[in-house]
C-alpha cells in the first residue's frame, strides 16, 4: 500500500520531491529497496501533520509542502494538482485540503469526515457527525473530506507549534487545530474519489476498487 502512494506520487509532475517520513524500519526498508527516499523521525510525533513538519524543517528551499498520508493507495497524481491550485493561481493561503461531494449514505458514518464552507471556500467545520443538522429542506453543501493536506512550508513550521486543541481532540481530527486557533483551510473540490484504508472492510473492499485516471 505504501509502495501504491509512493509510485502514484512520484507520477504527479508538479512535485519538486517526494520522501516518506516515517518511524517503521519496515517501511523505510520497502521504500529504500524500490529507489525511494526515507526520512526517519520520532516515533512520539503524534499526528502525520507533524511528521512531516519535522521533514520540512530540513528542507527550507521547499515553498509548500504535501501531507499524503499512507492510507490513499488510490490518489491520482492530478488530485494533488487539485490541492495545490491556488498557489498555481497566485494565491497564497497558509494550508488547503480536498473534498469531493459526499454520498447520502455516508452521512451517518463515522469513518467519513465531512467538512462545510463559508461562501469563499473556507472550511467552517470539520466533523465525523453529520452536519448540518438538515432543520428544513434546504441542501446546504457538504463534503466528503480527505486526508491531504499542502501547507505554505512556513506556517507548516508554525502549525507544529501550536499546542493541540480541545475539538481537536474530541474528534480526532488534527485540522481542527488550525480552525481552533484561528487561521483558515481552503478547502479545494475535486469529482474524484479515493478509497482510503483504515478498517479491514476498507481493505477487503479495496481488492475491489476500480483505479481510474
Amino acid at each position: 500500500m505504501i509502495q501504491w502512494v509512493y509510485e502514484n506520487a512520484k507520477r504527479c509532475p508538479l512535485l519538486s520531491d517526494v520522501i516518506v517520513a516515517t518511524d517503521s524500519d519496515e517501511i523505510a526498508q520497502l521504500v529504500t529497496s524500490i529507489g525511494g527516499k526515507v526520512h526517519m523521525t520520532d516515533p512520539a510525533i503524534s499526528t502525520g501533520s507533524e511528521r512531516v513538519a519535522a521533514v520540512a524543517e530540513h528542507y527550507p528551499e521547499m515553498d509548500v509542502v504535501i501531507n499524503l498520508q499512507g492510507d490513499e493507495p488510490f490518489i491520482r497524481p492530478h488530485m494533488l494538482e487539485q490541492l495545490v491550485t491556488p498557489w498555481l493561481m497566485g494565491d497564497n493561503p497558509e494550508m488547503t485540503t480536498l473534498a469531493y461531494p459526499l454520498m447520502p449514505e455516508k452521512m451517518h458514518d463515522a469513518g467519513a469526515v465531512k467538512v462545510i464552507t463559508d461562501l469563499s471556500g473556507n472550511s467552517i467545520y470539520f466533523s465525523r457527525s453529520p452536519i448540518p443538522y438538515p432543520r428544513t429542506d434546504t441542501k446546504a453543501p457538504v463534503f466528503h473530506h480527505m486526508g491531504l493536506y499542502a501547507f505554505r512550508r512556513d506556517f507548516l513550521l508554525h502549525y507544529k507549534t501550536l499546542p493541540q486543541t480541545p475539538l481537536e481532540l474530541a474528534e480526532s481530527l488534527e485540522q481542527l487545530r488550525v480552525l481552533e486557533h484561528g487561521y483558515k483551510i481552503r478547502v479545494c473540490l475535486t469529482e474524484s474519489r479515493t478509497l482510503e484504508i483504515n478498517t479491514p472492510e476498507e481493505h477487503a473492499a479495496a481488492q475491489h476498487f476500480v483505479y481510474e485516471e
